[in-house]
């Protein structure tokens, strides 16, 4: 199992370095659009509805969507969407800490437009309206990625104490120290690549990659709820395409809000 996780890892890597740096920004925003929509189909099981529903969910996230990135093409409105995203992110954390047993129908539905709306519409708005968009938005997914891997690889070979094992055992501090770890790893050759202030780029990194936690610990709490292991078997050894992808949907608007602040992005 292990070795299917980590081809599928690369293959995947491989698919999304070529996407992002070498397509046309209309093919990124597409490939970046199916991702999410594959994601809202399986965030929409958490809704415990019949299937009509459930495809009725991923169209009104889709036309949101579109509506969204129209709406926010000015640089005002495109910070004030990404500040409620954090707020959002931050509310999910005391949801984890306090209540992880509490969730239903529309609470995960709400759950899921913030998490996958302000997702799709920051990539697509870095990819093609800021200066090295495409570098930025492979910079932003690597950083999760790093999060993520760090995190399973030093969790399985020396977690001992629990994260939240009411929302999800296996996660150990461990494995979240490891996720940081290789997380301020990428930030260093962001620092590097993107010739950014390590004093002030750094933090917003493991900013990212503390909140890209959560983003995964909120997929497994609703998981948790309707009995689900996986979001998906899309890709071997992984799962579904959310639990690729919970991680990034915290991260991305930690990362991008702090870009602007920095006066990276606009």
């Amino acid at each position: 199992m292990l070795r299917s996780r980590v081809l599928t890892a690369l293959a995947l890597a491989l698919l999304l370095v070529g996407a992002i740096l070498y397509s046309p920004p209309a093919v990124t925003s597409a490939i970046l659009a199916l991702i999410l929509l594959i994601g809202a189909w399986e965030w929409s099981a958490f809704l415990g509805v019949a299937a009509p529903w459930r495809c009725s969910y991923v169209v009104v996230l889709m036309l949101g969507g579109i509506a969204g990135l129209l709406g926010t093409a000015e640089p005002q409105r495109f910070e004030a969407l990404l500040i409620v995203a954090v707020i959002w992110w931050t509310l999910a954390l005391l949801w984890i800490a306090a209540a992880p047993g509490r969730a239903g129908s529309m609470t995960a539905a709400i759950a899921g437009v913030l998490a996958l709306w302000p997702t799709w519409i920051a990539l697509v708005h870095i990819d093609t309206r800021w200066a090295h968009g495409p570098q930025w938005t492979l910079f932003i997914l690597a950083l999760s990625f790093a999060a993520d891997t760090g995190a399973f690889f030093v969790g399985r070979q020396f977690g001992r104490v629990p994260l939240a094992p009411r929302v999800s055992p296996k996660k150990t501090w461990e494995g979240v120290g490891g996720g940081m770890l290789l997380a301020l790893a990428v930030g260093v050759f962001g620092v590097v690549w993107f010739q950014q202030a390590p004093q002030r780029f750094l933090p917003l990194c493991l900013a990212a990659a503390g909140f890209s936690v959560i983003g995964d610990l909120t997929e497994s709490l609703l998981k948790r709820h309707v009995h689900l292991k996986d979001s998906g078997r899309l890709f071997p050894g992984h799962g579904g395409v959310l639990d690729r992808i919970d991680s990034v949907t915290a991260a991305t608007p930690v990362m991008a809000l702090g870009l602007i602040w920095l006066g990276v992005g606009a």
